[in-house]
């Protein structure tokens, strides 16, 4: 009876078996080659006596899918991934050799795959770098846009992470800024010379001291004339005649220094006073004095020097290449050391027409309010004048926006969308963080002034690898 049952049992068994088998060969066979050769690598892997193969370059998927791995992993069925070694040719019917297919997005088939830290790196496969980092496919349509007309296309987040900013092209006039050094002067126009315009003594001094300030018309010394007495006797004498006579006697007392209020002063006494008073003509400090108690005098001799210091001058000393760059009328900075922290404005008023031989400088005077009074004649002053380099504006950029290899001056034109233009350039002066473009760019175009040597090593990069392609594509017409 057990026999029995156990041939009951063992047909529905072998028919299940058989049917398990027919239907794993239907749906595996077209991977049948795939699967030998795992089985095959996967013995001559498990031989002791074969020798070692090499680097490990990757590892492809057992099934013979799309999918590889830089590290050991399994698939979903639990099956080893296959090692592929350095030096082993590539299956022919593997898919890591074809493009990959157009995604959804419509970019294209990938070219090929690039460094996602930026560096001269390619790959016709899916890899990783050191780090672990997928490297960036890099679509057809990219590349052939770039290729055209020399265009780098660069992805916007990657734009906004590099922080890349952009600047246009403008008319502007280029200053830049003239260094000199100079000291504080009197401004030659504020200074006076108080006089006696008649012979005498000084019997009298109002102003005794060198620095004293006056004002217009404050009394400075008296002083006792007997010529002057005699001039003002003979014009009371003629007040009662012809008014010519006046007139004449008038004018004596004039030449003679007499304000018209003294004169009027005069016409009510009946003698003439025994000093005159010498006043001032200007407001100012006195700088020089050499009048003295009891000193003869006589007539246009100096007794005091006096000058306003509401309004100075500083004379800067600027090199002879500056010359051309330095116009009356431009605006400077002063500094003083007697004033630290303290800014000063002034304005050319004269370049001087001498150029000193030992020093082949020139002198610029520079002049500035001192209402305060806070500059003083002598003191130490640091010059910073805006000087222009055209008298008429010109087109220019930022300075930073150039990239100089030593053979050539480039410049990245941002054509928006993320796609930038290398573009050879030609410079002229510069000044001020700016440079004039004499050559190669138009107002209004749009340059990086950020972050552009990276995208210049993108463009090279990209640049080299359409030379790679085009000898790749050049070299079969050739064997044949």
């Amino acid at each position: 009876m057990k026999s029995t049952s156990r041939g009951r049992l063992a047909w529905p068994l072998a028919i299940a078996t058989s049917l398990f088998i027919a239907g794993a060969v239907i749906l595996y066979r077209d991977r049948l080659p795939n699967i030998q050769a795992l089985f095959g690598e996967i013995g001559t892997a498990a031989s002791a006596t074969e020798p070692m193969r090499g680097k490990v370059l990757y590892y492809k998927d057992p099934m013979g899918g799309p999918d590889t791995s830089p590290l050991p992993k399994k698939d979903s069925m639990g099956m080893d991934y296959i090692p592929v070694y350095e030096g082993t040719a590539p299956e022919p019917q593997s898919e890591l050799k074809e493009p990959a297919a157009a995604p959804a997005s419509g970019k294209g088939k990938i070219a090929y795959y690039r460094n996602p830290m930026g560096l001269p790196d390619i790959s016709m496969e899916p890899k990783k770098d050191s780090m672990g980092m997928d490297y960036i496919p890099v679509y057809e349509d990219e590349a052939t846009d770039a290729g055209a007309d020399n265009v780098v296309q660069i992805s916007l987040d990657k734009i906004q992470k590099l922080g890349v900013t952009s600047a246009p092209a403008q008319l502007r006039r280029l200053t830049r800024a003239v260094r000199a050094v100079g000291t504080v002067e009197i401004d030659e126009s504020r200074q006076v010379i108080v006089t006696s315009k008649f012979d005498g003594w000084i019997e009298k001094l109002k102003v005794m001291k060198t620095g004293d300030t006056v004002s217009r018309g404050d009394g400075m010394l008296e002083i006792f004339s007997p010529t002057l007495r005699i001039a003002e006797s003979q014009y009371l004498s003629t007040l009662k005649s012809s008014p010519e006579l006046v007139k004449n006697a008038k004018d004596q007392l004039r030449n003679k220094g007499m304000t018209e209020d003294q004169i009027a002063t005069l016409e009510g006494q009946t003698t003439p006073p025994r000093t005159m008073m010498v006043t001032a003509p200007a407001g100012g400090q006195v700088i020089e004095k050499q009048a003295i108690l009891g000193m003869r005098v006589e007539a246009g001799d100096p007794l005091y020097r006096l000058v306003d210091l509401s309004h100075v001058w500083v004379i800067a000393e600027i090199h002879e290449q500056d010359i051309a760059s330095i116009r009356p009328g431009l605006p400077a900075d002063i500094t003083f050391d007697a004033w630290p922290g303290k800014a000063f404005t002034g304005t050319v008023s004269l370049v001087y027409p001498m150029v000193a031989t030992a020093t082949r400088t020139a002198q610029v005077r520079v002049e500035l309010d001192n209402q305060d009074e806070l500059l003083r004649p002598g003191m130490f002053a640091s010059v910073s004048i805006d000087a222009e380099m055209q008298t008429t504006s010109v087109l220019a950029i930022p300075e930073n926006a150039v990239l100089d290899d030593g053979l050539q001056l480039t410049v990245l034109i941002d054509r928006g969308g993320g796609r930038f233009e290398p573009r050879s350039i030609q410079v002229g002066s510069r000044a001020d963080g700016f440079v004039a473009v004499t050559n190669g760019l138009a107002a209004g175009d749009k340059v990086v002034v950020s972050a552009n040597f990276l995208i210049d090593a993108e463009s090279n990069l990209q640049a080299a690898l359409r030379a790679f392609t085009s000898k790749q594509a050049i070299a079969p017409e050739t064997a044949q």
